[in-house]
């Protein structure tokens, strides 16, 4: 579930003056028949749906036909185009060696949760975590609250565990109690990542989470291959709501 508070505070940081929906009941998502996180559906003034780009990248191809629907529209924007940095999180995925789809953490709609007994909904349990999951599999151990929409860990030392094939693992994650903050480590098949690091850890696979948002974990060089993530937080009061892979 969105909080209106974190998109509150994103539309202010990225000075987006637009309106803004907010699809918690997935009834937009579901219209669209959508399976794609980030997707981009572009529609002109009858309604109709002229272009559509799942995932990043394509930033310029999107802003010419955002161009070419105004101008149908008989509204001029200039023919100079906005320039994006698509840099960190927003760079596009590297789809010739991408094998991971997104994945959701939350009950209701995960996919391939393999820590032995399965989920508990809504309260606490002690999981653990196989020596070795499966491509696309994930399990905890710790104390964690598995929710409809996240997985929340109640004490420190709590890990997920995920093997996936990708060039980037993304975890959108927050602390579950505003203004806290949670220390957390990486490992990639039981290593610090070095130069395989996300925008958001270091060398040695440390970082934090302070505020709800999407973190970068991993951005590993040639050559991709099946790799086993685990995370683990040294402090409870982590919320972590889904993976995506770039």
């Amino acid at each position: 579930m969105w909080d209106v508070d974190n998109v509150r505070r994103a539309v202010k940081d990225m000075k987006i003056d637009f309106p803004i929906a907010i699809d918690n009941d997935y009834a937009i998502w579901t219209a669209f028949d959508n399976q794609y996180w980030p997707a981009l559906y572009l529609i002109d003034a009858q309604g109709r749906i002229r272009y559509h780009q799942f995932g990043e990248g394509e930033y310029e191809r999107s802003e010419r036909i955002i161009q070419q629907l105004l101008s149908e529209a008989v509204f001029s924007g200039g023919d100079q185009l906005a320039g994006v940095d698509a840099r960190g999180v927003e760079a596009e995925a590297d789809w010739a060696h991408l094998e991971s789809p997104e994945n959701y953490l939350g009950h209701e709609r995960t996919e391939n949760f393999v820590s032995p007994g399965g989920a508990v909904v809504d309260k606490p349990r002690v999981y653990a975590a196989p020596a070795r999951v499966k491509l696309n599999h994930w399990a905890l151990s710790g104390d964690w609250t598995v929710k409809n929409d996240a997985v929340v860990l109640n004490k420190a030392s709590g890990r997920i565990a995920y093997r996936f094939h990708a060039r980037d693992v993304h975890l959108v994650m927050g602390p579950y109690v505003r203004g806290a903050s949670v220390r957390f480590r990486v490992l990639i098949d039981g290593q610090p990542p070095g130069a395989a690091h996300g925008i958001d850890v270091d060398d040695q696979g440390s970082g934090t989470v302070a505020e709800q948002r999407l973190y970068q974990l991993i951005r590993q060089p040639s050559p991709i291959a099946d790799r086993q993530l685990e995370i683990e937080f040294l402090d409870p009061g982590v919320e972590a709501f889904s993976f995506t892979f770039g």
